[in-house]
């Protein structure tokens, strides 16, 4: 997998976010365009999914912010395999805090991307930051849209931060418990087992 076959330059510093479009908010939106107007060569790459939002976001950024369509980069759905390698080629995950990505949150985490994410008040908004705690990265998760928008930007603006922080998670994956399927089993075992002792 390259950027080359998605039409995306080598040099671009490459925001990603691979949920459904309904999770896009109007305030999530003016933080992305924030954060494009703070990193040169920026791009933020998200998936036609479903297609009929390509226009609209493009539409918005122009009417809002006053930006060029090329850049946000629009990609069709992929079969999963290469759904998670294309978190290799992202620099850096920008995760919806209306609802978070989920199963695409530990996609682009085991693809070792870094994601940003802001914990909001219900369950479906702070599952990335459950994710990110127990992978070990405080330091990902923000206070407030202002410190999302922060985060993002040191990211995209400070290579060798961004190069520690992505090693840092690639090796993790293989020693937290986060991906461990054998630690999620026996997790819900005892919980079985306490529901049935409890009843």
């Amino acid at each position: 997998t390259s950027r080359a076959q998605y039409g995306i330059p080598d040099d671009s510093v490459v925001y990603c976010n691979f949920n459904q479009l309904y999770k896009l908010d109007p305030v999530t939106m003016n933080s992305w365009c924030n954060i494009l107007k703070r990193v040169p060569n920026s791009i933020v790459w998200v998936l036609k999914f479903p297609a009929l939002g390509e226009k609209h976001v493009h539409d918005w950024i122009k009417k809002h912010h006053g930006l060029e369509k090329n850049r946000v980069k629009f990609s069709p759905v992929a079969p999963k395999e290469e759904h998670v390698r294309r978190g290799q080629i992202a620099d850096v995950c920008l995760d919806t805090p209306l609802c978070n990505g989920h199963t695409t949150g530990m996609d682009v985490l085991w693809a070792g991307c870094p994601m940003v994410t802001l914990p909001l008040e219900t369950f479906a908004s702070r599952v990335a930051s459950s994710q990110l705690k127990t992978l070990g990265f405080p330091e990902l998760i923000a206070k407030s849209y202002e410190d999302y928008e922060n985060i993002a930007v040191k990211l995209g603006t400070d290579i060798a931060y961004r190069k520690n922080i992505r090693a840092k998670i690639w090796e993790s994956r293989l020693t937290n418990n986060l991906f461990s399927t054998a630690d999620y089993a026996s997790k819900m075992e005892e919980i079985y087992k306490k529901m049935f002792d409890r009843h």
